[in-house]
C-alpha cells in the first residue's frame, strides 16, 4: 500500500471518530395543563428541566425515565418522557412538549 493511500485511510478513520464525539441535544418547549411553559433539553444521557439536571435511568417501551438519582425500578423515576408523543410526566404533573431544535455540536 502506498504512503498517500495509507494517509488517506488514516485521515478518513480519524474524521469518522471525530464525528462520533459530537454532542447531540434537543430543545423542547413544554406546557402544563394551565398553559405555563417550561424549557426542557435532552442532551446525551441527561434531561435539563426547570433549572435542574436529571440522569437518564433507562427506557421501557416508548418511555424514557429520568431522575436525580436512579431507582432500582426505573418506572418509579420522577420524570417519564415519551419522545414520540412529547408527553412528559414530572412528579405527577403532565406536560405536552414540542421539539424546537435538534442540534449537533462538536
Amino acid at each position: 500500500m502506498t504512503a498517500p493511500r495509507r494517509l488517506l485511510i488514516i485521515l478518513s478513520l480519524l474524521l469518522g471518530l471525530t464525528a462520533c464525539e459530537r454532542n447531540n441535544y434537543t430543545t423542547w418547549i413544554c406546557k402544563n395543563v394551565a398553559g405555563e411553559k417550561s424549557t426542557m433539553i435532552i442532551k446525551k444521557a441527561q434531561m435539563q428541566f426547570q433549572d435542574r439536571e436529571f440522569d437518564y435511568c433507562g427506557s421501557l417501551g416508548p418511555n424514557s425515565y429520568f431522575d436525580l438519582k436512579c431507582l432500582l425500578l426505573i418506572q418509579d423515576a420522577s420524570k417519564r418522557f415519551t419522545p414520540s408523543t412529547g408527553q412528559l410526566i414530572s412528579d405527577g404533573n403532565e406536560y405536552q412538549c414540542n421539539a424546537l431544535l435538534k442540534k449537533s455540536i462538536p
